[in-house]
């Protein structure tokens, strides 16, 4: 920010930012500016455009300048301002929790759209920042919900989400590898986890601002196989008699995962995610 202090403006910083973010190879360099203009304003992002000739003063430089120093280091936009938006839900995030994607979101709408009359009891493995049990529970205040994480700091921070949006979740550690660690009680109605499903090999392929920032532990897994075969055994044992399991997965490896069902007590298919990539396996005990 080279420009003198009088001189900023809500449209030259957004034309200057979004150029600064290109030279550093930021994703989304115009979406990256008006966000942290944004909420340097604390405004909407539309309403930026409405505000082209408004002045920044001294105090919001002061405010805005290290933000945009920290997505220059291509930290992500969500741990700058320190939440995101999931479904109906305010999720604070943090180093500690995976960022929710927009295929997760997809993944709470298709088991809302499923079980829209039911009440049922419901556990999120693998919860991390606890945005699809929450989301769940804002939509379905009946059900009752349970998340589990084996990472403490995550679950802290899940269960902040959980208060802020004024629902109630009970979090607690657990370990799919172990699942003697799982205390949850009683039979479950419904299963789902997006458990960590890229392979350590793919990590060079990934955006600087996921490899770099995100949690290795909810992203990276080596043995796929291991890990899924580990959630199904567990819903095999804990589900009621014609339970639901809903997972994500990457679409890379879906069939071989998909092939993991084949066993008469299941009845299982795979559907797309908004790009037609093949990103969930519903599947039901029988």
């Amino acid at each position: 920010m080279s420009k003198k202090v009088e001189e900023w403006t809500v449209l030259s910083m957004l034309e200057w930012g979004t150029d600064f973010f290109k030279e550093q190879e930021i994703p989304d360099p115009r979406h990256s500016i008006e966000w942290l203009l944004a909420e340097t304003l604390n405004i909407k992002r539309l309403d930026l455009y409405l505000k082209f000739d408004r002045p920044l003063s001294p105090q919001e430089l002061d405010k805005l300048r290290p933000m945009v120093k920290r997505r220059a280091q291509h930290e992500p936009l969500q741990y700058i301002v320190g939440f995101t938006d999931f479904m109906n839900a305010r999720i604070s995030v943090n180093e500690q929790v995976l960022i929710p994607r927009i295929e997760t979101e997809q993944l709470v709408e298709i088991i809302l759209d499923q079980h829209q009359s039911e009440e049922l009891t419901v556990l999120d493995i693998g919860t991390g920042s606890g945005c699809i049990p929450i989301a769940l529970k804002m939509e379905q205040p009946s059900w009752k919900l349970f998340g589990i994480d084996i990472s403490e700091d995550a679950l802290n921070t899940a269960r902040d989400n959980a208060e802020q949006n004024d629902t109630d979740v009970s979090f607690s550690k657990g370990d799919i590898l172990n699942p003697d660690s799982i205390s949850i009680s009683g039979p479950l109605d419904l299963i789902v986890s997006n458990p960590p499903y890229v392979k350590p090999e793919e990590k060079d392929i990934l955006e600087r601002q996921v490899k770099d920032y995100e949690p290795a532990e909810a992203l990276f897994f080596d043995d796929l196989e291991k890990m899924y075969n580990s959630i199904i055994e567990f819903a095999s044992q804990k589900l009621t008699k014609n339970g639901y399991l809903y997972l994500e997965l990457h679409e890379n490896y879906s069939q071989q995962i998909l092939a993991l069902f084949d066993e008469q007590k299941w009845s299982a298919h795979i559907e797309n995610d908004y790009d037609k990539k093949s990103r969930f396996i519903v599947a039901q005990q029988r």
